[in-house]
């Protein structure tokens, strides 16, 4: 690489939330969700109001109000969020062709050779958080860096309406410091693995050797060996495109009920969903994962003539594609969910932009 990059990564606050909030003056200062206020509904977002309470997206509706009894639920308006993420995305094609956007709310940029503005990523990521003010009455947070991992982790620091910069002689002290939870790219899950054997800060990941990462963590070990030294050469790629959108879960000990599988199964489809409506996608090709107690895997596709868009959808392609295996021969240990074969409204059947 003969040149240091400029990554910048923009993500709204709270999106979906703060429309609302815009649109609906007497909405402001409360504490909001978007999203379903029924038995089974779930948060697609949540004002920081609400979050003061504990109130987060991917929560039960159900949860929700009982962290906040005062909470506004606030039905979803995607062709709305929709039309402001455009407005978003023009601001960031004004600055540079290479724009890789992650969802409606998000999106990496890389200004090392703007179109316009000044030759400095962190005063381009100042001028465009106060266009996407001026244009939207909406903020964001930015980060910005050298590369894609320290820009997102950045554009984290100092929500809402943050600019936070990683340049590269800090990199290696932030890092260190950084809690591994905070790591993007390494979940929940990962990061209680990592606690169970001693990890708990950047430091401590770094003590690890890549063949010790990789033999605990596939694959995946040798992306967490380069990110906590500050090494990611991806580029921005604004044509790069996945094939399918999913969730899966592995469970605390293996299942062998069907009902209890079944419910499961449920909640796995919320997550999809979730992630179907955020990146505006819809697509024909339903495939369950089955993974069972001694890690055989099989998995079931269908693909609909009609295009799938919501949870109830998903939900019933997946149970049908469950319940014809049933009776399972073991327990299961793991199941997941994918939707495929996209279509978007303006171009046609395409993938999804890559998520990192």
């Amino acid at each position: 690489m003969d040149h240091i990059r400029k990554i910048i990564h923009v993500d709204m606050d709270a999106f979906y939330a703060s429309v609302e909030q815009r649109d609906r003056p007497e909405l402001k200062g409360l504490p909001v969700a978007v999203g379903g206020e029924r038995q089974r509904g779930v948060v697609a977002a949540a004002s920081y109001e609400a979050r003061k309470f504990g109130v987060h997206s991917a929560m039960s509706s159900k949860v929700a109000r009982m962290k906040c009894p005062q909470l506004i639920f606030v039905k979803p308006d995607f062709e709305k969020y929709k039309a402001v993420s455009r407005q978003i995305r023009e601001i960031f094609y004004s600055y540079t062709d290479l724009v890789e956007p992650l969802s409606l709310d998000e999106a990496f940029l890389d200004v090392t050779f703007a179109k316009r503005g000044k030759p400095s990523a962190t005063l381009i990521a100042r001028d465009i958080k106060k266009e996407i003010m001026e244009v939207t009455g909406l903020t964001a947070s930015a980060g910005v860096s050298y590369n894609k991992f320290l820009a997102k982790v950045a554009s984290d620091v100092k929500k809402p309406n943050g600019l936070f910069v990683i340049t590269p002689d800090q990199a290696e002290a932030f890092l260190e410091e950084l809690d591994i939870s905070k790591f993007f790219g390494i979940g929940k899950v990962t990061a209680q693995r990592l606690n169970e054997i001693g990890v708990f800060k950047g430091a401590d990941l770094k003590r690890i050797e890549r063949n010790e990462l990789v033999r605990m963590f596939g694959k995946a070990g040798s992306y967490y060996y380069d990110i906590v030294r500050g090494i990611d050469d991806r580029p921005v790629e604004p044509h790069r495109e996945r094939k399918s959108l999913g969730a899966e879960h592995t469970f605390e000990s293996d299942i062998t009920d069907p009902e209890e599988l079944k419910q499961r199964l449920e909640l796995i489809a919320d997550d999809v969903a979730r992630r179907v409506e955020k990146a505006g996608v819809s697509g024909k090709t339903i495939t369950l994962k089955v993974k069972f107690e001694d890690f055989e895997q099989i998995t079931r596709s269908k693909t609909t003539l009609i295009f799938i868009d919501s949870r109830e959808q998903l939900l019933s392609s997946g149970l049908d594609l469950l319940t014809k295996e049933f009776p399972l021969p073991k327990g299961v240990r793991l199941l997941g969910l994918t939707l495929s074969n996209f279509y978007h409204e303006q171009q046609g059947p395409v993938q999804l932009t890559l998520r990192f």
